[in-house]
């Protein structure tokens, strides 16, 4: 299949959901699916071809801490869903992240993002690079003025998330892109929360785009993975350094995430609709203080996100009005999630970001992000809505009367 740059609809997308990156006739013994290749190595007798084949003179696999055959189907397909010249895949999304930095920031350098990125995100940019003498500024996410002031000032990377975990705060990709690039900058994009269903930042100006596959991507909650899409020159330098470091994508893990997005653009799909209708209920009840959820009209980033997403996506979080008893209330009442750290999965998963997205940061630097203890991050998963509102609507109503003011 051939990478189509054009603006996509959500029929192509549900085509190359399934097709992009496979080629029945190439898989062994005319099998349908694609096969889970578990070889470590690759044979060659005529020892020039192997040469040729290991320094990627010619394709093929010699090892399959560097590439894979399973493993390149699943990257194959993220590169065409994102529109990308090439793509690379990692054993977790941290691992994405974590590499894509590292193999691009050297000491002395800077990088500026935002203060809401994903806990695991902000402990690089406060507590490792520090060690690595790699400078982090951290603005705040919406104030793109900010933003645009600090990059103007020198740096190597510019690095956004958006929606962001957990607070759902929507950047202006576009036009910090432009800002980036006229300082030079790498702009890197973490879109997990939106997928490639509802957004390509490539599309918007981005240089690289980085997905957690453990959520979305996979959809079913059995896998681990991560991938990052972008031009050749800048991701060569991340499969370098991944192919060293050694934080390879197993391939039955490679395996489910080819699975699992077969239904991508479907789930994704359902999970837009039903995370919106529960947006409006949870607006209109009397025990939420407040809803984040850029389909909201209501949202601070609204116009954004519909300028530069195709759906708002499956995830939204809600403030409780009370404290954090009443989330150890509320959560178990729940009959229809799992209580647990993860999202993006067919399931509806919740919790706490202070055992989920921001576990690695103390309450007082959750307060400083803006990220009260009593919010419960929601991912809704493909069940029917009006199920997941009857099963929100008894666990709210018990909780009240438990934690009345």
């Amino acid at each position: 299949m051939k990478n189509n740059k054009e603006e996509k609809n959500s029929s192509s997308f549900s085509t190359m959901s399934i097709w992009a990156g496979e080629d029945s006739k190439d898989f062994w013994q005319r099998s349908t699916q694609a096969p889970v290749v578990h070889s470590v190595a690759f044979g060659y007798q005529d020892l020039d071809e192997w040469y040729e084949i290991a320094i990627h003179q010619k394709p093929g696999h010699i090892y399959s801490r560097n590439t894979n055959p399973t493993v390149a189907i699943f990257e194959e397909k993220l590169r065409l869903l994102e529109g990308a010249e090439a793509a690379t895949s990692f054993s977790t999304g941290m691992a994405a992240i974590s590499n894509t930095l590292f193999a691009h920031l050297s000491p002395g350098e800077r990088v500026v993002s935002v203060k809401d990125t994903y806990g695991g995100t902000n402990e690089i940019f406060l507590n490792f690079f520090p060690r690595f003498k790699i400078d982090a500024t951290l603005c705040d996410t919406t104030d793109h003025e900010a933003i645009e002031k600090e990059v103007a000032k020198g740096c190597k990377v510019l690095y956004l998330e958006s929606p962001t975990n957990p607070t759902l705060k929507v950047v202006d990709l576009e036009r910090l892109a432009k800002a980036g690039h006229k300082a030079g900058a790498i702009v890197v994009v973490d879109n997990t929360f939106a997928t490639p269903i509802n957004t390509n930042p490539l599309q918007l100006g981005a240089d690289l785009v980085i997905h957690s596959g453990t959520k979305f991507l996979g959809g079913h909650a059995d896998a681990l993975a991560g991938v990052v899409c972008g031009s050749k020159k800048l991701v060569e330098p991340i499969f370098r350094y991944r192919e060293i470091t050694g934080a390879t994508l197993h391939p039955m893990s490679a395996y489910l995430m080819i699975r699992g997005m077969k239904t991508l653009a479907l789930r994704i799909q359902q999970q837009n609709e039903n995370a919106l209708t529960i947006a409006r209920f949870l607006k209109s009840h009397p025990f939420v203080q407040d809803v984040y959820y850029p389909g909201l009209e209501t949202h601070k980033n609204h116009e954004i996100a519909k300028k530069q997403m195709r759906g708002f996506g499956g995830v939204l979080s809600f403030i409780l009005d009370s404290d954090f008893d009443a989330v150890r209330t509320f959560l178990p009442r729940l009959q229809y999630a799992h209580v647990a750290a993860n999202l993006g999965s067919v399931e509806t998963v919740a919790g706490p970001p202070r055992t989920t997205s921001h576990v690695e940061v103390t309450p007082e630097q959750r307060a400083a992000m803006g990220i009260p203890e009593s919010l419960i991050r929601y991912s809704v998963g493909i069940e029917d809505v009006n199920m997941l509102i009857e099963d929100l609507t008894q666990a709210l109503d018990y909780t009240s009367k438990q934690h009345k003011k």
